[in-house]
């Protein structure tokens, strides 16, 4: 039971719509013991705080982890963006691996630091 709050919710629901199908169906004692066992399940689950966040430090510091994206047509790469301040964005470059951290949001145009590739823009130029 590791998202405690998460199963009591889930089994809340689960519990609370089958407890209207048998009522309606099978038997209305059934369905209504079903019913107000979804209800406590979904109250317990409200209840709990739920285990499943990072700590603030942890979302700050998170970068994706460096390895090499497979060709698809094209070389891959990939764009993280934060979006609670300070507003970072992190490439990833697909055919090295490298990976590269900028303050601001994403810019209109990159060519990867370490291999010189053209990752987006206008490649007219």
């Amino acid at each position: 039971m590791k998202n405690v709050r998460e199963n009591f919710l889930i089994s809340g629901i689960v519990l609370i719509v089958s407890g209207a199908v048998l009522s309606l169906s099978v038997n209305i004692i059934m369905g209504a013991i079903s019913g107000v066992s979804g209800i406590l399940c979904f109250i317990a689950g409200m209840s709990t705080p739920s285990q499943m966040g990072m700590s603030p430090e942890a979302v700050e510091s998170w970068t994706p982890s460096m390895e090499t994206l497979p060709d698809a047509g094209r070389f891959m790469y990939r764009v993280d963006v934060t979006m609670d301040e300070p507003i970072k964005t992190t490439i990833l470059c697909g055919p090295c691996g490298n990976l590269d951290v900028i303050e601001g949001s994403k810019p209109d145009r990159y060519t990867c630091t370490s291999c010189g590739k053209l990752l987006w823009g206008d490649e007219s130029e």
